[in-house]
């Protein structure tokens, strides 16, 4: 385990915390989506939405134990979440599809930017298993918005 007053190791575990709370506040934004889509493309986006929603969720763990392994603490409250996320709340509930599906696309490229920092911060800080990992999750949301963006076409 990394020494706990290593400046590398410490920008780790804030990297992971960050992808943390955005991976949450993304996957409570897209399940929001999900339920308040409409329109004619309602069934493919809906499921869309679902299908990526899972995905986010699917890592939040992954990411949490992560912090846990380097010695670091976990994200604790919405509050935490909030104050770590690059992810901006939306709480309107009448946007068009597109706008729903152009804002996921941008929030992905932010949680894609976030991601990249803890490739390189795991990078700095010789952690071999996050560095591994974090490519699966650069490679998820590198998917997300390809289908986001092919879906504005």
């Amino acid at each position: 385990m990394p020494k706990t007053g290593d400046n590398s190791h410490k920008a780790l575990i804030e990297a992971l915390n960050g992808a943390l709370a955005d991976h949450l506040a993304l996957y409570l934004k897209t399940k929001n989506f999900h339920w308040h889509v409409s329109g004619p493309r309602f069934r493919n986006l809906h499921l869309l939405f679902d299908e990526q929603a899972a995905e986010l969720f699917g890592n939040v763990d992954l990411i949490a134990e992560r912090v846990r392994k380097q010695g670091g603490k976990t994200l604790t409250s919405v509050g935490s979440v909030g104050q770590a996320t690059h992810i901006a709340d939306q709480d309107n509930t009448g946007l068009s599809a597109d706008e729903m599906v152009k804002e996921l696309r941008d929030d992905n490229v932010k949680l894609l930017e976030r991601l990249k920092e803890v490739k390189e911060t795991s990078e700095q800080a010789d952690d071999y298993a996050t560095n591994g990992m974090v490519d699966d999750w650069i490679d998820q949301a590198e998917q997300r918005v390809w289908f986001l963006t092919e879906t504005l076409q």
